[in-house]
Parts: structure tokens; sequence; C-alpha cells
């Protein structure tokens, strides 16, 4: 049966800027998940809250968050550019972090990282910037090679999930593999595209994600 939740909207204070969020908490919760969306996306993301939704039945906490402010999207709407900002959304997410560690209902718990699209090259970054608050990451899709410089340094057990007919992406995900020197693996979804809209698809990438995080999250306490 499937553990009480309660979820809630908080207010995230990340650096100079406060970022509306979606926080569920399962009752024994054994780590939470903060997700970075991707390109043009937001906390309302259908798939992403798909995703946190089944991790939530797999007794993990989940944090959704708007890596933009309203003002900020309004304007990103016509010109795609923060989106693209790494380093900009890399230290929202660090801000993020730090929140969650200093919350009561919260700083107890290992944090996870579910990265999607551009958010996963941002999540890798942020990662690297606090190894000793991160317990694990989940890319969906995602731009790891976005991250750069910072792949060498995440600490972070990393599961890099792509699109079996994603091939783009499926080649920048190899090559970024290569450059992390954690625990890692790169898991290839038959017949999904970028988006994982194929039936059963993002079921498959929920599932994943949701093993990697039960592994890595709150074991040292298990």
């Amino acid at each position: 049966m499937a553990p009480t939740s309660r979820e809630h909207q908080v207010v995230v204070s990340a650096g100079a800027v406060e970022l509306e969020g979606n926080l569920t908490i399962p009752g024994g919760a054994s780590g939470i998940v903060l997700f970075a969306h991707g390109s043009g996306s937001s906390r309302f993301s259908p798939r992403n809250r798909f995703v946190a939704t089944e991790l939530n039945q797999a007794g993990l906490a989940t944090l959704l968050i708007d890596l933009l402010t309203p003002e900020e999207e309004a304007v990103d709407v016509f010109t795609a550019e923060l989106r693209f900002d790494i380093g900009m959304l890399a230290d929202r997410l660090v801000g993020a972090t730090d929140w969650l560690n200093s919350q009561a209902e919260t700083g107890n718990l290992d944090v996870g990282y579910f990265g999607a699209s551009t958010g996963a090259g941002a999540a890798l970054v942020a990662a690297a910037e606090r190894p000793d608050s991160v317990s694990a990451i989940v890319s969906r899709g995602g731009r790891p090679d976005l991250a750069g410089p910072a792949l060498p340094k995440v600490k972070a057990p990393t599961l890099l999930i792509v699109g079996g007919d994603d091939v783009p992406v499926i080649g920048m995900n190899k090559e970024a593999l290569v450059q992390l020197t954690v625990e890692k693996e790169l898991t290839i979804v038959p017949g999904a595209t970028h988006l994982f809209e194929e039936p059963g698809t993002l079921e498959r990438v929920a599932q994943l994600a949701a093993d990697w995080f039960r592994r890595y999250l709150g074991a040292a306490s298990a």
C-alpha cells in the first residue's frame, strides 16, 4: 500500500530569488528528489509530475520547482535564452538544495536530482558544486554534455536514461558517460523518442529512477 503523502506549495529561497515549488513527502520517506526540468518546461510538466508521483509511491519525497521566476519565464518565452543558462540554473539548484537541508521536514533526507533535457546538465553542475549534499542523480533524455568540465567532479552515482530513437542524444550521453568518474550507468529505452511519449516508455523511466534512488538515498540508515 502506498505511503500517505503530504503535498503543499512552497517558496524556495535560492540565492537572490524565490522560486515556487510543490513539495510532497510520503510517510517514512527515505530521501527526497529535486527535479530540474528541461527547456521551456516548468514544475507542471506532465512527464515530470508523472515520474514524481511514481517516486512518491516508492516512498521518496519530491520537490518540483520552477527554475525561472514568472518574470523570467515571460522573457524566456520569446528569447529562449535563460533555459540554456546552465550556470544560472545550476546555482538555483544549489540554492534549492541548501534550502532543503535547512528545513525541519526535509533536512534529514538524502537529496537526489532528477534532470530532464537541459535540466540534466544543470543538475550535474550543481551536484559537482555540492558533492556532500547530493547522493544520486538520474537524467531523462538529458544533455549531460552541457555540464562540460563539471562532469569529472561529480561524486554522486549517476544514471543516464535515453530513448532508443533519440539518436543525437544517445551520442551525447555516451560521451558524457566516459567523463564521469563515479558509479554510473547508461540505460537506453527501446522505441522511445526524446520526450518518452510512446506507450510504456515513461513508466520504464519512472521504474528505473525509483530503483536508482532507493538504492542510494537513505542507504546508510536503511
